[in-house]
């Protein structure tokens, strides 16, 4: 595992929060992420990210399903079974429009939310190092990753000063990793011990 070292500053409100990403980001300082309770506007604008391509493979994904759905139904009920059914003819588009509308929502959704889930690496068996166990529940976690020329002393100071309540030195995995918490959660106790010797 690729282990590094994070100060770690909680804001108790989200305007405090917006003041001080900006300071950090103007000070040099990389911002690994920010922790949330909530959706929080425009923060993702103050951390300089750039907007989603999620929308463009949404209307990818539904492109294949609506593709997939014609192609498959008129081969069915034009080439490999055509039936007469009250005089109708064997390629009769307005009667499929339902089923190319479902498959179009169909696979754009399933493609957008296995995407969703690939990006942010989420997944039931994946696990994630948790900066703070307040960082979903009334808290704004800001992590700041240490490089060889950032000063943990001078960090920690920085973040007390744009109004962080508590701040820490973590050592934590950046990815994630196949396992359970409490068996990994010792590599991190002695990281955490290695730092305050």
């Amino acid at each position: 595992m690729d282990i590094r070292k994070f100060v770690v500053g909680c804001y108790d409100d989200e305007e405090v929060l917006f003041p001080a990403v900006k300071k950090v980001r103007k000070a040099g300082y990389k911002i690994h992420d920010v922790y949330t309770p909530y959706a929080v506007h425009g923060l993702d604008k103050a951390l300089g990210l750039r907007e989603t391509r999620i929308h463009t493979a949404g209307f990818i994904y539904g492109m294949v399903g609506l593709t997939t759905a014609l192609s498959f139904i008129s081969w069915i009920l034009a080439i490999d079974w055509p039936l007469n059914i009250g005089g109708k003819p064997h390629f009769a588009l307005p009667a499929w429009i339902p089923i190319m509308f479902e498959l179009t929502v169909l696979f754009s959704a399933i493609g957008m939310t296995l995407t969703f889930c690939y990006l942010c690496q989420l997944a039931p068996f994946v696990k994630k190092h948790h900066f703070h166990p307040r960082a979903t529940d009334d808290l704004f976690v800001m992590v700041i990753e240490c490089t060889t020329k950032t000063n943990v002393q001078e960090a920690q100071n920085f973040l007390t000063g744009t109004g962080a309540k508590e701040v820490n030195v973590q050592l934590a995995e950046t990815g994630w990793w196949l396992g359970t918490y409490d068996k990994d959660r010792k590599i991190f106790e002695v990281g955490k011990e290695a730092i305050s010797a």
